[in-house]
């Protein structure tokens, strides 16, 4: 049996037990049918076409707290315009009857095309202008997370429009990361680049708190999604290894015993850590060792995914790894009292468990975690997690705390904690709506199947 029809087994089993407990009075339509309202008018109806630049190309960087365009530089990063051109291409096939998505489509990947891939050494540039002119003196380096979410939009695009353009592309982004980023010694992909793509070796005086030279977690969850995402599009030998190998890697070496990512690691894998160095080290240096509870849930989620595009059958050991950490971010990272996964935790030395560092609740993290709350439900209808009501408590969290009903898309963390976001910027070079728009795509397509 694949992944999808061990998801289908798990809910016949729990339909059918539900309905002679006769305990189930829950209208997964309605739900449903709410949350596509919210993506649709509230997220998408609000972002485009509004966000296509016409003038200069690509999408607009950055909005007003009441989703008014920024008269200011509009400075435009790969991961922005790949994330709007992933989302435009996603809504042209979810939606076909909104032309303007399959417009937009093609408007940000000629923006991604003519003006972030480097024509002279090849990958994307991680920020141009807002006409599209490198800002190197800004942005020095090219990055492994921003080439990956280039993949990721090209791939999409190209299962959204047929443009061979876009597969031509692609293809070749891939085959530069795979000749200046991936690591043939150690396996994964080297995060930090110059321009002609040669990888940086983190110098000797580099200040303690800084990430450059290191591998990642964040790098490699987003690789592996991209290669996912291709994978689907592009059945390539090559690219089935490293998407292999890098689910392998994320699986059972980022993830620690605990059931936690580390975030930042030497080239050969070896965590960094600060915690044999006192609290005060700890702190200093939280940035690079720290729980993520956002990133925890969302891995649990695309690892598998990855193995479903991958058609490994009866992948237990991917499924008891996910399971295992969300469950560690619902023991430890879970508000009890409002929903919501809080930002970040700790383990000091000494202490059996997690001690939350910062209780904020950004938004991506909420948007992903109904998502891979609403699969664990699936998977493990009878779990005394109860995932299901796991999953509805933080979408009436969302409801009340992120999405702004007056505005339109959501405040960038939960007003519970932050209620200064109401007036916060809307959108920037790192807040966008792709993370919303895939985990509500998601919930409300699993809500339908069942």
């Amino acid at each position: 049996m694949n992944l999808k029809t061990i998801l289908l087994s798990s809910f016949l089993l729990s339909f059918l037990s539900c309905q002679e407990k006769e305990v189930s009075t829950i209208n997964y339509a309605e739900i449903a049918d709410q949350m596509e309202k919210s993506l649709k008018e509230n997220l998408l109806g609000t972002w485009y076409p509004k966000a296509i630049d016409l003038d200069s190309g690509g999408y607009f960087s950055n909005f007003t707290p009441d989703f008014q365009i920024k008269d200011n530089s509009q400075e435009k990063m790969i991961v922005t315009q790949a994330r709007h051109l992933w989302s435009n291409s996603k809504a042209a096939k979810r939606y076909p009857e909104e032309a303007h998505y399959k417009e937009g489509a093609k408007h940000g990947f000629e923006f991604l095309r003519d003006k972030m891939w480097d024509h002279e050494h090849g990958g994307f540039y991680q920020l141009v202008s807002r006409s599209g002119q490198p800002l190197l003196e800004k942005s020095p380096f090219k990055t492994a997370y921003g080439n990956s979410f280039g993949i990721y939009a090209l791939a999409a695009y190209f299962g959204a429009t047929g443009d061979s353009a876009g597969l031509d592309l692609v293809i070749k982004a891939f085959h530069w990361l795979e000749e200046k980023s991936h690591d043939p010694v150690h396996k994964g992909y080297f995060q930090h680049l110059a321009q002609d793509g040669t990888p940086i070796i983190r110098p000797a005086d580099t200040p303690s708190t800084s990430d450059l030279g290191y591998k990642d977690q964040n790098s490699s969850i987003h690789l592996l999604e991209a290669l996912t995402e291709l994978y689907e599009v592009w059945k390539d030998p090559l690219l089935k290894e490293r998407l292999e190998e890098m689910l392998l890697l994320v699986r059972d070496t980022i993830v620690n015993e605990k059931g936690s990512l580390v975030l930042f690691l030497q080239p050969d894998w070896t965590p960094v850590s600060f915690q044999d160095q006192g609290e005060a080290e700890i702190m200093k240096h939280k940035s690079l060792d720290h729980v993520s509870y956002g990133h925890d849930v969302e891995t649990a989620y695309l690892i598998l995914e990855s193995s479903h595009v991958l058609g490994w059958e009866n992948d237990e050991v991917t499924l008891t790894i996910a399971k295992k950490m969300v469950d560690h971010a619902l023991e430890h990272g879970w508000d009890k009292d409002k929903a919501g996964f809080f930002d970040e935790g700790y383990y000091f030395p000494g202490e059996e468990k997690p001690r939350i560092i910062k209780d904020s609740k950004n938004w991506w993290a909420q948007s992903e975690g109904m998502n891979t709350l609403l699969m664990m439900a699936e998977l493990f209808p009878d779990d005394p997690w109860d995932y299901f009501g796991k999953f509805e408590a933080l979408w009436q969290y969302n409801q009340d705390y992120l999405i702004d009903h007056e505005h339109g898309d959501w405040f960038a963390g939960g007003l519970d904690k932050q209620p200064q976001l109401k007036t916060g910027d809307k959108g920037h070079v790192w807040k966008a709506n792709y993370h919303q728009f895939r985990a509500m795509q998601g919930c409300i397509d699993r809500l339908r199947s069942w």
